[in-house]
């Protein structure tokens, strides 16, 4: 049976306040739609941690940096709700912008340090969208625990940041990334690579983890991203736009495994921004 589709907050409101005046736990899911696997462990894991959960699905366009990469987001919302239906969800929640940023709205919300490096650097503005977005979708859901998973580690730790500094009362959970047989991370993007780009995709994943075991050996990782790059090029990836490691907590960066740490990257194929990350040691 699927759940109800909302799009008015006052509506959204009254049933989380009914479910809450029966004491239950509600979690919820943001995301921007174009479902998949990932998405769904994500609703998973938030049945096995409350009572309710909710999904959202909001494109947001104060995390797009580029018009051209708003304007060809998937938008797939009757299929989005087929893949959902399974799963049992309480509420799916899909506003407009005129309910996400009402005329007049003049309120950015903005982490520092965490969000100057990697896809922040290369993505001016982005992650004040993303924490945005994020604070409003708290507050209008009155979640008491959040599911977000760790493809996009450095928004996972923004997310969690945010949370802590503006002393909002929910739960940041992470949830492992989620791969295909050939370790390719999902990600809706991955439905604009053309055939050719999406055999050759998975090699970034393929040299992260060759990248892991030298770091482990005791290698640089300066040299060993280097090399990685050159063999990222030749199997068809246009650009190599970082591949770092950087500490688990602050995500300052390292040169080698001495703490606890993952390696990031992101890199272009088929004009397709791919992204991932992986723990080292």
């Amino acid at each position: 049976m699927s759940a109800p589709i909302l799009r008015d907050l006052d509506d959204l409101r009254a049933a989380v306040s009914d479910w809450k005046s029966h004491g239950d736990r509600v979690a919820v899911v943001p995301t921007m739609g174009a479902l998949h696997a990932g998405h769904l462990s994500l609703v998973e894991a938030a049945k096995s941690a409350a009572d309710r959960v909710i999904v959202t699905i909001f494109v947001n366009p104060k995390q797009f940096n580029r018009p051209e990469d708003l304007e060809n987001y998937p938008r797939t919302e009757i299929e989005d709700a087929e893949k959902l239906a399974p799963l049992g969800i309480d509420a799916l929640f899909v506003p407009g912008p005129e309910t996400v940023y009402p005329p007049g709205f003049a309120t950015t919300v903005s982490v520092a340090g965490l969000t100057d490096v990697l896809c922040g650097a290369h993505r001016p503005g982005h992650f004040d969208g993303v924490a945005t977005v994020v604070t409003k979708l708290f507050l209008m859901t009155g979640a008491d625990i959040a599911c977000f998973g760790e493809k996009d580690f450095q928004q996972l730790q923004v997310v969690r940041r945010l949370a802590r500094d503006l002393d909002i009362p929910i739960e940041i959970q992470g949830c492992p990334t989620v791969r295909d047989p050939d370790g390719l991370a999902l990600s809706s993007r991955n439905q604009r690579l053309t055939d050719e780009g999406r055999a050759a995709a998975p090699a970034l994943a393929q040299e992260m983890a060759r990248m892991a075991e030298g770091l482990l050996a005791g290698g640089g990782a300066t040299d060993l991203a280097r090399d990685a790059a050159v063999r990222l090029l030749a199997a068809g990836f246009t650009e190599v736009e970082y591949l770092e490691l950087r500490a688990l907590d602050d995500l300052r960066q390292l040169e080698a495994a001495e703490a606890p740490a993952r390696l990031f990257a992101a890199a272009w194929i088929d004009g397709v921004r791919l992204i991932d990350n992986i723990a080292v040691g």
